[in-house]
């Protein structure tokens, strides 16, 4: 028998974990945290981790756990959190994947199996020092060489992903492409419903991520950035949007005015990149949250993709 789950996904600021604890309190419910950068210790506010008020009593999975100074990869995500969703329906209630981060829902929905490959970091130092000092398109022209589907698989942005691809190569002779293809020959444990949040009008998105920019700057994102980027190994935090931007700030390079348009920019980009990776998923059931007047009509749209799915009518 697989194991029914619900997943929530979709952009940045679309409301998708407010939303699942709704869906936690209605089908009795937990919540795993599908964000790459939620799970680090430290990165409260500029990752928008919920706070306890706004969990509402519902158990949490995946946030905060993790040392930003020591790797942690899909592979790690897609273990962990297969043990949490194991424990979630051993208890006999329903595991809720939320979040944006489109390679960790993927790897876990498919069941992606990763190569054992030994890390060699001399190799990961060089090829981060080099996409500090070359770009990132660097890295995608070297990937391309040997492996050319996963350099149009992989965003450019995502340094950390293009230095995997390029060091699995290098230390197996077997490219990720062929990595991935051979770990999907295993059926998946899962039998997920998985429901989108999106926007008709895009300008609606970008309005909401503004906003809570602004609110995380009220809230003290400064001076965690601070703290965060001052650690002896900041890598992590340096690939963060809300982190890096600030960086030049602290440097005195440039103000804090510019340095928040920076980061709204930069999360609009990646909010268009989020919906660019999911879009392609034919197995999501799209909700557009600016049909509805309140967030009201959005549970309750949700609630009927979940209950047409699961046969079942929700608790409350």
């Amino acid at each position: 028998m697989k194991i029914p789950l619900v997943a929530v996904v979709g952009p940045t600021a679309s409301g998708k974990s407010r939303l699942a604890v709704e869906l936690a309190l209605n089908w009795n419910g937990e919540v795993i945290s599908a964000d790459s950068m939620q799970i680090y210790r430290g990165m409260d506010i500029g990752t928008a981790k919920p706070a306890p008020e706004e969990m509402r009593g519902v158990r949490h999975h995946m946030i905060g756990f993790a040392d930003p100074s020591r790797p942690f990869s899909v592979a790690d995500y897609v273990r962990l959190a297969g043990q949490c969703i194991a424990g979630i329906d051993e208890r006999g209630k329903l595991p809720i994947l939320a979040g944006g981060t489109g390679l960790y829902v993927r790897s876990l929905l498919k069941n992606t199996r990763f190569a054992e490959a030994e890390r060699d970091e001399a190799l990961r130092a060089r090829l981060f020092e080099r996409a500090e000092r070359e770009g990132p398109e660097s890295l995608a022209a070297e990937l391309e060489s040997f492996d050319p589907q996963s350099a149009r698989r992989i965003d450019i942005h995502n340094i950390p992903r293009l230095v995997r691809a390029i060091e699995l190569y290098r230390t197996t002779g077997v490219t990720m492409t062929d990595h991935l293809r051979r770990s999907r020959l295993v059926p998946s444990p899962y039998d997920a419903c998985m429901i989108g949040l999106a926007f008709r009008d895009r300008r609606k998105l970008y309005a909401r991520i503004d906003a809570r920019v602004d609110r995380m700057l009220e809230a003290g994102l400064v001076e965690e950035a601070r703290s965060v980027l001052a650690r002896p190994d900041a890598q992590t935090a340096l690939q963060a949007i809300g982190y890096k931007e600030l960086a030049p700030y602290f440097r005195g390079e440039i103000t804090l005015a510019q340095a928040a348009e920076t980061i709204k920019r930069e999360t609009r980009r990646y909010a268009k990149r989020q919906m660019t990776w999911f879009r392609r998923d034919e197995d999501i059931r799209w909700i557009h949250v600016d049909d509805y007047s309140d967030f009201g009509g959005t549970v309750a749209a949700a609630n009927q993709i979940v209950g047409r799915v699961r046969h079942e009518q929700p608790c409350s």
